[in-house]
C-alpha cells in the first residue's frame, strides 16, 4: 500500500486539520482546543500521524513519562489513539500507523509501547483486538475490567499508577475530569454541564490541565473519566443518554 501521511509539527500545526472532526470553513471550538493542548505537547515528543487528507485516519501516541495517564513504566511509548473510519477502513491505514508507532518505538531505544484496553471493548478506546495481533499482551488491570495492554522489546511491562486503582473520591455527586486531547471533550462537557444545571443535578467537571494532575488521578484515564456516588463509572464520552444510564 501506498499512502500519503503526514506529522504534524509546530510548524504546521495551524493550519492542518486534526481528523477527528473536520470542519472545512467554521472553527470547531473543540478542535482548536486540541490544537492549544498539541502546541504544548508536540515539543515534549507527542506525535500525531495522519493521512493527508481530509479524513479521520491517524495516531497519537506519547512518551509515557510525559503522557497524561496514570501509568508508570520506564522507557516506553504510551499509544492514546490509533483511528481509521468511515470509507477509510480496509485499505491498510491502521496496519501503516501501527507499524509506524512500533518501527518509532524500535528506533528510539524504547522498551516498548502501551495502551489503555478493557475486557470489554469501549467505544472510545483504541481497536484491543487489532493491537493483540502484533503481541500486545494484558500488562495489569483494575477490578472494574480495564487493562493496560503492553507489547514488550525486552521484558520489562509498565503498570498502572497505585492512585489509578483507587477507583473512589470522596465527593458523592457527578464528577468528570477531563482534557482537551480529545476534540470531542468540549462538546460532551457543555451538554453534561447545561443538562445538570436545567435538571438540579449536583456536578463538578474538572479539567485536568498539567502533567502531574494526570498522573495523580484516582482512576484510569485517556482524556476523560466520570464518578458518580464516590465511584469510577466509566472512560466513555457520555452524552445525556449516556449520563441518564448512570444517574438514578
Amino acid at each position: 500500500m501506498c499512502a500519503d501521511f503526514i506529522n504534524l509539527t509546530p510548524e504546521n500545526l495551524a493550519s492542518e486539520h486534526l481528523c477527528c472532526i473536520i470542519r472545512s470553513k467554521k472553527p470547531h471550538p473543540g478542535v482548536e482546543a486540541k490544537r492549544q493542548w498539541l502546541a504544548e505537547r508536540l515539543r515534549e515528543g507527542h506525535v500525531f500521524r495522519k493521512l493527508n487528507a481530509r479524513a479521520a485516519v491517524f495516531v497519537e501516541y506519547a512518551p509515557l513519562e510525559t503522557a497524561w495517564v496514570p501509568v508508570t513504566g520506564d522507557n516506553y511509548l504510551y499509544l492514546y489513539c490509533l483511528w481509521v473510519n468511515g470509507e477509510q477502513k480496509g485499505k491498510g491505514y491502521g496496519t501503516a500507523l501501527m507499524e509506524y508507532c512500533l518501527a518509532d518505538a524500535r528506533a528510539q531505544g524504547k522498551s516498548g509501547v502501551c495502551m489503555l484496553g478493557a475486557a470489554k471493548q469501549k467505544a472510545w478506546l483504541s481497536d484491543q483486538t487489532f493491537a493483540k495481533k502484533y503481541g500486545f499482551e494484558v500488562a495489569d488491570t483494575t477490578e472494574n475490567g480495564y487493562a493496560l495492554l503492553a507489547l514488550s522489546f525486552d521484558g520489562t511491562m509498565p503498570k498502572f499508577a497505585p492512585n489509578a486503582k483507587r477507583q473512589e473520591i470522596e465527593p458523592r455527586e457527578l464528577t468528570v475530569y477531563y482534557d482537551f486531547q480529545c476534540p470531542f471533550v468540549v462538546q460532551s462537557v457543555e451538554r453534561l454541564q447545561t443538562y445538570c444545571e436545567e435538571n438540579g443535578v449536583p456536578a463538578s467537571f474538572l479539567q485536568v490541565d498539567t502533567l502531574q494532575k494526570a498522573k495523580e488521578l484516582p482512576c484510569v484515564f485517556n482524556n476523560w473519566a466520570v464518578f458518580y456516588q464516590g465511584k469510577f463509572q466509566t472512560v466513555n464520552l457520555l452524552d445525556v443518554a449516556g449520563l441518564k444510564r448512570i444517574l438514578p
